[in-house]
């Protein structure tokens, strides 16, 4: 019985293990997103993006799945959004900007929030 224990702590060390380097690399990228001297190639946000689809059936049944869930969903939705308001870059330069911070800032609130309670071991919320 033991045994089986053990397995489960390696694997719960190692998914907490690929969710702080996601987090990470979701963090170096959502910082560069609000500070405009320092840009980090998206593809690290890419790298993350892929490591969590890859990894997310590991977690699968595990409190530690709701983090894979929340990762992916940050970046499928501030990818839409940036998206979306890409137009007003074009059109009105000031516009565009401000809807890119906003987008930036909730990014970056959602990594740390995530980064968090991925620390204290506590899963993330269901989507309402």
């Amino acid at each position: 019985m033991s045994e089986i224990f053990g397995v489960a702590d390696r694997n719960d060390d190692s998914l907490r293990t690929i969710g702080h380097i996601s987090y990470a690399l979701h963090a170096i990228v959502a910082v560069g997103a609000v500070i405009p001297s320092f840009q980090p190639s998206v593809l690290l946000l890419v790298a993350a993006f892929i490591l969590d689809l890859i990894k997310r059936n590991d977690a699968a049944g595990t409190w530690q799945a709701s983090h894979f869930r929340w990762r992916i969903r940050s970046v499928l939705w501030a990818a839409g959004l940036y998206l979306v308001t890409a137009p007003l870059w074009l059109l009105f330069l000031v516009p565009g900007w401000i809807a890119w911070c906003v987008i930036s800032i909730w990014f970056l609130y959602r990594v740390v929030r995530g980064w968090l309670a991925l620390n204290d071991r506590k899963p993330m919320p269901l989507p309402t």
